[in-house]
């Protein structure tokens, strides 16, 4: 070999080695990104259960730490305990959005048109709050089974009790999602599960604000079949909410292809928030990051 081939060679080897460093210098704040803020995902737009997730923690500390790990929004429960001033402040403060919180829960069931009244009450209450909080949906449990009434009648109920409050809904462009939920593992004696119950409710309210808070850890346990589901039913579907079964823990944890699940959501244009109301397994910093993973494909 010549003298100039050797050169050649050894500049080309340079040049080489140079390009590679530079290749993995670029690649290093990405990867840094990915473990520093895994809530700050590829594709989805994941809020928090701040009830679920560092549940040990003071309320407001909760809600820091979902930012600090990169979420782009909580969500939580019952907003009658707590702080909404404080709460609204500090998300405000933090660029944190409240993609929902829960305006009627099981007690006393919607499926009683004795509680019609309080519960058209509680959503004027709900609007205000949800005013404050930026909040653009809540969400809406139909009750437990009710002595002496058929299942038929229970969801007609619902359906009514849904009716006098879409008009209150719809002025204040506030979408109450229905839930329902399994009664198999969690909620054994609810009345309402499965989304097709859920979607014939919606459909007799027929209102823009009046949708399904569509929970896909309850949906798995009760009908399966995630994907053909959520193409079946997806004008219905006000919002999303995961969880991993058996368990309920984060995605990756169970049987639930949720890279699968999310794709699809993409594929059919759903672009709202996906709640992440599960438990993380072992840490919160582990469970953000099983969901960035579910959340990156190609």
């Amino acid at each position: 070999m010549s003298t100039l081939d050797r050169r050649n060679l050894c500049t080309r080897g340079i040049a080489l080695i140079a390009a590679t460093g530079l290749a993995r210098a670029q690649s290093k704040p990405a990867a840094s990104q990915a473990i520093d803020r895994p809530g700050k995902t590829p594709h989805t737009r994941f809020a928090v259960n701040v009830e679920m997730w560092w549940s040990d923690l003071p309320f407001q500390d909760r809600i820091r730490e979902a930012a600090r790990l990169g979420f782009p929004a909580i969500e939580f429960w019952d907003w009658r305990n707590r702080d909404i001033d404080a709460v609204a402040k500090l998300c405000g403060e933090l660029d944190l959005g409240v993609a929902q919180f829960t305006g009627w829960g099981f007690v006393p069931g919607l499926n009683d048109p004795a509680n019609h009244a309080a519960f058209v009450q509680a959503i004027v209450e709900g609007c205000a709050t949800a005013k404050k909080l930026r909040a653009k949906a809540m969400c809406i449990v139909g009750g437990n089974d009710q002595p002496g009434m058929t299942q038929r009648q229970m969801h007609a109920h619902i359906a009514d009790g849904l009716k006098l409050a879409a008009k209150i809904a719809e002025a204040n462009d506030v979408t109450l999602i229905l839930e329902p939920m399994n009664i198999r593992v969690d909620h054994k004696g609810h009345c309402l599960y499965g989304s097709d119950p859920a979607i014939a409710i919606c459909a007799a309210v027929n209102s823009t604000h009046v949708k399904i808070n569509w929970d896909l850890y309850h949906l798995q346990i009760s009908e399966g079949d995630l994907c053909g589901h959520l193409r079946e039913g997806f004008p219905h579907i006000g919002y999303v909410q995961v969880a991993d079964t058996p368990g309920r823990n984060e995605p990756g944890t169970g049987e639930v292809n949720y890279t699968r699940v999310l794709q699809e959501l993409e594929r059919l244009g759903y672009r709202g928030y996906v709640g992440l109301e599960c438990s993380p397994k072992s840490s919160e910093l582990e469970a953000a990051l099983a969901v960035h993973r579910a959340d990156t494909w190609s």
